[in-house]
């Protein structure tokens, strides 16, 4: 017997909305051939940056930009976090890959990557550093400011950014400046949970950023693996003892990024992408259930009225079921994967001339991890701006700056 038209067109569509789908999910459609790796983060990250996938640009230009920093590279690590920043700042919300992620069809890992909160407040931390080192405090101080309110919840106001080192240093750069930063320090005081940062140093002229620590990995669980859940939180290095000129210094952690990684707003939480992952569960289960009724209602009516409706049934199972399997709701887990786990920031006061600073690098016995100590040799100028280094355990064992 000929297959009712009405029946058929239903099938039909079943069968083209899956070859649709398919091809628009095939990995293969869109591959990006890769270049032999070197090992060498900055020629890799480059490489990655200029001929990789659009949608990773953002992680690379974090990664790399910061590998630079560690370097000493601090022209390089300048142009790939404000081409970061310029990015993220245009894209949330306005770029098309971003929008269709949000939907029920597309990956989140296919989306432009613009990382988690934390991810973005630390882009803007470390181009900070990298204004101040060039004898740009005010702009430092809007970098500060950005990257707490990249930890902030604009629209609902349910939580604010609780960065400690974000708002002291906004606070300490605006008294610097002549201003009022009271009101920046007392926040710093309020959110502080491990360290109280220090009392502010008005004449300090050199200023040491340090971190240390291995930051959050991402990863996913869940039925479908639609929930983001982040592991990490532990380090052999638990603080940081800088040496310089008879004076010593304590880089205690004054900011966990395992910490911010997982709150808002201080409270404990997780990703979950539950939208796509109740219409996967929800279209497979109608998808099941149509399909079995409509083959009951189509083997037992003798009647064509009644073979047609189990055919309809059939195809809209069908549907339901391609649509249930071209629902992509697996979290994106893609990482800025050599953040520190912990921030940190320790001023002194140095007379003008050649400085050798040695950064000791504490497990949880206070005791010096010598595989890690650093050294920075530098110059404090007579006159002009303030004196801005930054060491990680990360870093070479010895600069020369």
């Amino acid at each position: 017997m000929m297959i009712p038209s009405p029946a058929l067109a239903l099938l039909l569509t079943a069968l083209v909305t899956l070859t649709g789908l398919s091809c628009a999910s095939d990995p293969h459609a869109r591959s990006h051939a890769r270049k032999h790796l070197t090992g060498d983060p900055l020629v890799d990250g480059k490489e990655a940056i200029e001929n990789g996938p659009e949608r990773d640009r953002v992680l690379w230009q974090y990664r790399t930009g910061l590998t630079a920093l560690r370097l000493g590279q601090t022209n390089l690590a300048t142009r790939y976090l404000e081409d970061a920043i310029t990015r993220i700042s245009s894209i949330y919300g306005k770029d098309a890959e971003a929008r269709k992620a949000r939907g029920y069809f597309t990956a989140e890992a296919k989306k432009t990557f613009i990382g988690e909160p934390y991810e973005r407040a630390l882009a803007y931390w470390y181009r900070g550093i990298l204004y101040w080192m060039a004898g740009e405090p005010d702009n430092a101080r809007a970098c500060f400011r950005s990257g707490q309110i990249m930890d902030s919840d604009t629209e609902d106001k349910s939580y604010s950014g609780d960065y400690v080192l974000l708002d002291y240093l906004d606070g300490y750069i605006t008294t610097r400046l002549k201003g009022d930063g009271s009101d920046a320090m007392q926040r710093a005081q309020k959110v502080s949970r491990m360290w109280k940062p220090p009392t502010f140093s008005p004449k300090a002229n050199v200023l040491v950023f340090v971190d240390y620590g291995p930051g959050p990995r991402k990863y996913a669980t869940g039925e479908y693996d639609e929930q983001l859940r982040f592991r990490g939180g532990l380090s052999p290095v638990v603080s940081a003892r800088l040496k310089v000129a008879g004076q010593t210094g304590q880089a205690v952690p004054y900011d966990d990024l395992f910490f911010q990684a997982t709150t808002r707003g201080g409270r404990a939480m997780d990703h979950v992408l539950g939208n796509k992952a109740v219409f996967k569960r929800t279209t497979d289960t109608v998808g099941n259930a149509a399909i079995l009724g409509g083959a009951v209602v189509g083997t037992a009516s003798r009647r064509q009225e009644g073979q047609i409706a189990g055919l309809a049934l059939v195809g809209a199972g069908i549907i339901s079921k391609v649509l249930a399997g071209s629902t992509t709701p697996e979290a994106d887990i893609r990482t800025w994967d050599n953040l520190p786990l912990y921030i940190s920031f320790v001023a002194f006061e140095l007379a003008p001339g050649p400085q050798v600073l040695t950064v000791e690098f504490l497990n949880g016995k206070e005791e010096a991890v010598p595989s890690l100590t650093r050294t920075l040799r530098f110059t404090v100028p007579a006159d002009g701006p303030d004196t801005v280094l930054y060491v990680s355990d990360k870093s070479p064992a010895t600069q020369t700056l």
